[in-house]
């Protein structure tokens, strides 16, 4: 059986329209490098979407791209720091493109002021693969040792149940 090792892919990139077609095709072949070649229409799809939208409406042109593979949905988030970027009015057209392409999709705001817009892709039945599991990580914490040489001294004496008196 085939297992998936978690994924994560960042890119900063400065948005123009030449750079679209060239962010398309970095993040297609880091999709095509998981085996994740089925989702490389959608989520490009999705990318281009996203990046001529940002081209068009921010003033700041700079976006951090980010992708996450977690075993059954990949995850593209798009983060910019313009203030005059409202994603609900600028971006309407652009979200219901890709509302209606993706599984699931977002927008929310960072602790810095960055707007953060994401969808995700989820794989098909068929192409579900478990996670390789990552083995515990050492603690620097100690444990009692089992059994106990000495004897724990009771707090309230003798307990002698109810019963038997």
């Amino acid at each position: 059986m085939k297992t998936a090792v978690p994924c994560y892919y960042h890119l900063d990139v400065e948005v123009s329209p030449e750079r679209v077609g060239q962010v398309s095709r970095i993040l297609a072949a880091h999709i095509r490098h998981w085996d994740l070649d089925n989702l490389v229409d959608p989520v490009c799809r999705g990318a281009e979407m996203l990046l001529r939208a940002i081209d068009a409406h921010a003033t700041d042109k700079r976006t951090s791209i980010e992708m996450w593979w977690n075993g059954q949905h990949l995850i593209t988030a798009f983060g910019g720091d313009d203030p005059d970027l409202r994603p609900d009015q600028d971006l309407r057209a652009c979200l219901a493109d890709i509302a209606a392409m993706s599984d699931g999709w977002g927008c929310c705001a960072a602790d810095t002021g960055a707007k953060i817009i994401w969808f995700s892709q989820r794989a098909r039945a068929g192409q579900r693969v478990p996670l390789v599991p990552t083995a515990p990580a050492p603690t620097l914490r100690t444990g009692l040792e089992v059994p106990r040489t000495e004897r724990v001294a009771a707090l309230a004496g003798d307990h002698v149940p109810v019963g038997s008196r």
